[in-house]
């Protein structure tokens, strides 16, 4: 059952929404997932994420995502694609969507990396397919109601 306010948001929104939802739900070792804008604003968010956890979090992978861009310039290495960070309980991966959009995955400590690794990748290119300035506009509008 949808909320009226879900009945005002586009197509578009309600995609991205669904195939954070789904990849949270549907990828084993994934405990949560956001996405975040190329200026560090909360995109889209997949439960059981707080909003407060989820902007925290948001500020933390744009910063992460700051600084890989940095060596990867640095070091001439191309176009970044992933930030990888092991915890003792788990990681985080950070993988670049468009544009400076990028996705970040926690994970449980017992997850397939790899798996992981390769599912987030193809969400990326899922979402970044939907992806346009218009729609990162609406994402960002839609998480301050």
């Amino acid at each position: 059952m949808t909320n009226a306010g879900e009945n005002l948001l586009s197509a578009g929104v309600r995609d991205v929404n669904w195939l954070l939802d789904k990849f949270v739900a549907d990828t084993d070792g994934v405990e949560r997932a956001i996405g975040v804008s190329s200026d560090g604003l909360l995109i889209a968010i997949s439960p059981p994420l707080s909003r407060a956890e989820a902007e925290k979090l948001a500020a933390m992978i744009s910063g992460m995502t700051s600084l890989a861009l940095s060596a990867s310039r640095l070091l001439s290495k191309g176009p970044l694609r992933q930030v990888i960070t092991e915890f003792g309980e788990g990681f985080l991966l950070v993988s670049a969507i468009r544009d400076g959009s990028c996705l970040g995955i926690v994970t449980y400590p017992n997850s397939d990396l790899g798996l992981v690794g390769y599912a987030s990748a193809m969400l990326a290119q899922r979402v970044g397919a939907l992806l346009t300035p218009d729609l990162i506009t609406e994402l960002k509008t839609s998480m301050i109601r």
